[in-house]
């Protein structure tokens, strides 16, 4: 299986990342693109993670996405540093035999990236800065994903 995870300062480009998990056998490649939304004043987001510990971490929820679904690549680029507005946060891309498996290992993998992943995100409004508390509506979507 083709896996690739980088977290990185420098942008992405998106076709690019897709044709990488093209291969034979590939029936679909899901992808999620997560950008920084403007509105509310926002100017810019600055994205700080633990290195190692979060490529750890995002090891782990693609070991979970994989013993799920069979996959047969993905990809998650995860940026760092401040972003402006309309600027690419993140891409998940996944690569399986059939669409319901990339549909669903995606988002399970965003879910996941959103309330496991060791990030932090500071927002920039009006000259003034903030951190980004855990919202619950992140661990609602992410909790219909847990085994019972």
């Amino acid at each position: 299986m083709i896996r690739n995870i980088h977290i990185q300062h420098e942008d992405f480009d998106v076709s690019d990342e897709i044709a990488a998990l093209t291969a034979d056998g590939v029936g679909a490649v899901a992808t999620f693109t997560g950008m920084v939304r403007g509105g509310d004043d926002l100017t810019a987001l600055t994205l700080e993670h633990y290195p190692g510990m979060t490529e750890r971490e995002i090891g782990r929820i693609v070991d979970e996405a994989e013993s799920r679904w069979p996959l047969q690549g993905v990809t998650i680029i995860h940026r760092i540093g401040r972003l402006v507005v309309g600027e690419r946060i993140v891409l998940v891309a996944v690569a399986a035999a059939h669409r319901g498996a990339a549909f669903s290992a995606c988002e399970f993998l965003m879910d996941y990236l959103k309330t496991r992943a060791p990030f932090w995100k500071q927002e920039e409004r009006d000259g003034r800065s903030c951190w980004v508390e855990h919202r619950s509506s992140d661990e609602e979507a992410a909790s219909r994903w847990r085994k019972t």
